[in-house]
């Protein structure tokens, strides 16, 4: 895939990215990077992380955390400023999916997803806030199409993210006197190690299941990169609020 980057966007610019080790986390920190930011890649898998690390160069550093935990939360934001001495972008990337039926769902399961996907969002939106405020930074939240349209054997998923919109409209509003800004993208399908590895019942519906899928296939994480480089860059200035779909159609079909 050929990808267009905007040299120097990010010049003197700082990131927080959450998911870095891989897929959207790993694309959005090596774009930033590549625009001149210096990022703090942040995810539960260390070793994964030190390959975005390796491959970001001296841009990134690298900071292993479990997001659910509040107080990891508020050590990663403090770990950034101690680092580079600010935060201008928070990127709340990190994300788990689990396909199974509503009745099936486990307490741990549920508390799991419900922990990385939307607690932690709300937990490092809270830690950041004060230094975002400072040089009118911005936060870019991915959520998903299914926060946006009823999807099956996605329950706990689905609201989580569902949260994660809501979360990014009220903070939006909250800080609209101010020149904070706050967006989130929605992806539908999208080629990471998510929709490599998820395993749906054995007796999945049909024809509920074509509902989690459209005509175009899988978009690539590279092109979330894109549009969240767009979102936290001051080319994107007059927007707070918004949700981008990015899902190949499926949310308006």
């Amino acid at each position: 895939m050929t990808e267009h980057t905007v040299t120097g966007r990010f010049d003197g610019r700082t990131a927080l990215v959450t998911g870095a080790g891989s897929g959207m986390g790993r694309a959005i920190t090596l774009r930033l990077a590549r625009e001149g930011a210096r990022v703090l890649a942040v995810d539960i898998d260390a070793e994964r992380l030190d390959e975005t690390r390796k491959l970001g160069g001296d841009a990134v550093s690298a900071h292993p955390a479990d997001i659910s935990d509040p107080d990891a939360c508020r050590a990663a934001v403090a770990a950034c400023v101690d680092a580079f001495g600010g935060l201008d972008v928070l990127g709340n990337v990190a994300g788990i999916y689990v396909a199974t039926h509503a009745t099936d769902l486990t307490l741990a399961q549920y508390r799991r997803v419900m922990g990385v996907n939307l607690d932690g969002c709300f937990f490092l939106a809270q830690a950041a806030l004060p230094h975002l405020l400072r040089g009118s930074g911005n936060i870019v939240n991915i959520a998903s199409n299914a926060g946006l349209q009823g999807i099956p054997y996605s329950v706990a998923y689905a609201m989580s993210k569902g949260g994660v919109i809501q979360m990014t409209r009220a903070l939006a509003v909250e800080y609209l006197k101010t020149g904070l800004r706050v967006n989130a993208i929605a992806p539908a399908g999208t080629n990471t190690n998510i929709a490599a590895t998820t395993r749906f019942p054995p007796d999945l519906d049909r024809d509920l299941a074509r509902r989690m899928g459209g005509l175009r296939g899988l978009a690539e994480p590279e092109e979330v990169a894109a549009l969240f480089a767009f979102l936290a860059s001051a080319e994107a200035k007059s927007i707070t609020g918004a949700v981008y779909t990015l899902d190949n159609g499926l949310t308006a079909s």
